[in-house]
């Protein structure tokens, strides 16, 4: 019997809490552990589209730290993000998934040249892939948000983004780091004939904007200020620290309010690292609007929550959906993919119900039988 095709996700940052919960509950899913939460792929919807199953998936990837997966594991279950329990009954899984990390880099005091980075980079990708055997590798970029690159050389997070091009792997920046967009790429890009998606995963905030943006405008109630502020811990409070780096997240919350209700509405986002907040976030918004005759009225909401647990069943969907794309042969920037991302490729609907609606369109032009599944690739426009 022919064994079923295997599919490989490279994590960028495969030590992270995104990607140790992204693992981890890959296999809970898989053992029958848990249910799906949290996984569009996984609703009717998008059934029957020639997803590779979740139990092939294959992990491996790049981080600049040492600490095994089951140790990352043990410190998601201790702060509350992963349930007791699953790390003992996962410890193969992980055992499994840590042993195919690779060292990233530049890290302090790294010599190699951007060449050498990206050529090591590809090596590992490609071994990968040969070594297991996988009919693809969809590499997705789960590191924290990388600082604003100060120096002459490509900021890590474009390394990484061509060394997935030279080995020929699908690529999901779920990141608001630069990437694929970085100019120097922009003709290896164009030439790859690689499907893409990307920028920065829409988990909390953005989501909300995304839904409440849209109602202002079809009630049409006149907004005049949208403020926010985010409270964050862990790897990406730290990261946001750094004014460059915030800025660069805030570009894509902010991205949904100008496509929606077009330019002039007050207000920023800002966002504190607070570190005893853990793996845990918190976002207000606060938003002032006129009614009828004028009248001053404002609605303010609050969203809690875990971003790793947020982000991890976006990662499995969206890793499965390129894969799909990859086989299907699409080409391009993944548009159809919007409902996932805070700074989308292109120029997709702004409002998540319509995003929501660009995706099972998407997913059921997956799912069709085609005579071009052997041809070239076709544009993923």
């Amino acid at each position: 019997m022919t064994p079923a095709p295997r599919t490989g996700i490279w994590l960028v940052g495969a030590r992270g809490s995104v990607a140790t919960t992204t693992v981890a509950g890959c296999a809970a899913l898989g053992a029958g552990l848990h249910p799906p939460t949290g996984m569009a792929t996984e609703t009717p919807g998008l059934a029957d589209t020639g997803l590779p199953p979740l139990h092939s998936l294959v992990f491996g990837g790049h981080d600049t730290t040492d600490c095994p997966l089951p140790k990352r594991a043990e410190q998601l279950t201790a702060a509350g993000v992963l349930p007791y329990g699953l790390v003992h009954a996962l410890t193969g899984e992980l055992e499994a998934a840590d042993r195919e990390i690779r060292p990233g880099g530049p890290i302090p005091g790294d010599t190699r040249t951007d060449e050498q980075l990206v050529s090591a980079f590809t090596a590992d990708l490609t071994d990968f892939r040969h070594r297991i055997g996988l009919d693809r590798v969809v590499v997705v970029n789960v590191a924290s948000t990388e600082p604003a690159s100060g120096g002459a050389g490509l900021p890590p997070s474009t390394l990484y983004a061509a060394a997935a091009l030279r080995a020929g792997c699908p690529y999901v920046n779920f990141t608001p780091s630069t990437g694929l967009r970085h100019p120097a790429l922009a003709t290896a890009l164009a030439a790859s004939g690689l499907p893409h998606a990307g920028r920065d995963g829409k988990t909390g905030q953005t989501l909300l904007r995304a839904v409440l943006a849209p109602m202002f405008h079809q009630r049409a109630l006149t907004v005049r200020a949208w403020s926010g502020s985010n409270l964050l811990g862990g790897g990406d409070g730290a990261a946001l620290a750094d004014p460059a780096a915030a800025a660069a997240k805030n570009a894509g919350k902010e991205r949904v309010l100008t496509d929606t209700l077009g330019p002039g509405v007050e207000g920023q986002v800002h966002i504190d690292d607070v570190p005893a907040m853990g793996e845990w976030k918190t976002a207000w918004d606060h938003i002032a609007f006129d009614g009828f005759l004028g009248t001053r009225m404002i609605l303010q909401t609050l969203w809690q929550g875990c971003d790793s647990a947020l982000a991890a069943p976006l990662v499995l969907d969206l890793g499965r959906l390129t894969a799909r794309a990859h086989e299907k042969g699409l080409a391009g920037p993944l548009e159809d993919l919007a409902f996932y991302f805070k700074d989308p490729e292109g120029t997709p609907p702004a409002a998540l119900a319509d995003q929501y609606a660009r995706l099972l369109a998407f997913g059921r032009r997956l799912g069709e039988p085609s005579s071009s599944d052997d041809a070239g690739p076709e544009s993923a426009r």
